[in-house]
């Protein structure tokens, strides 16, 4: 059976997407579905392309637990093909990933990582806000946002 692939989609590829990224592989390997998901993060810019996520972000998610590797990347027009979800993590991101789908069905996979928190159904606001400008505060946020969605998104994967 071929795996689901999720690409988790924020602006530089340091922050949210990382976190998300470490996250959903903390919660799939605890499930022990390791084989059944393949998961890697992205952003709709190249500014920090080739940098390690931001180290407060790192350094929130340890304290939890949760380990954040890997090197930024840009989103590329390949990732429709190899992913099934390319979940962004807020409206500005979501219309970068749609902007480069080279048609209507690849931009249908692109969607609010909130969007599968059920506590979020309805909300009015479903970002997930950038901490880079923040305080600690921020990097707290995510992860409580990221955590809450990603189970929810694992629940659906599940099925």
């Amino acid at each position: 059976m071929k795996p689901t692939t999720i690409l988790f989609v924020c602006m530089g590829n340091i922050c949210r997407s990382p976190t998300a990224e470490g996250v959903m592989r903390h919660l799939v390997g605890e499930a022990g579905l390791e084989d059944e998901i393949v998961i890697d993060s992205a952003g709709t810019g190249d500014w920090h392309a080739g940098d390690p996520p931001d180290r407060r972000a790192t350094q929130a998610a340890r304290a939890r637990g949760v380990v954040l590797e890997g090197a930024a990347r840009q989103i590329t027009v390949d990732d429709f093909e190899d992913f099934d979800y390319l979940l962004a993590m807020d409206r500005d991101n979501l219309e970068g990933i749609r902007s480069i789908a080279p048609d209507e069905e690849a931009a249908g996979k692109a969607r609010l990582l909130r969007e599968f928190d059920p506590a979020s159904a309805g909300a009015p606001d479903l970002d997930v806000p950038d901490p880079y400008y923040g305080g600690p505060d921020g990097f707290e946020t995510v992860l409580d946002q990221v955590e809450a969605a990603c189970r929810g998104l694992l629940d659906e994967i599940r099925g």
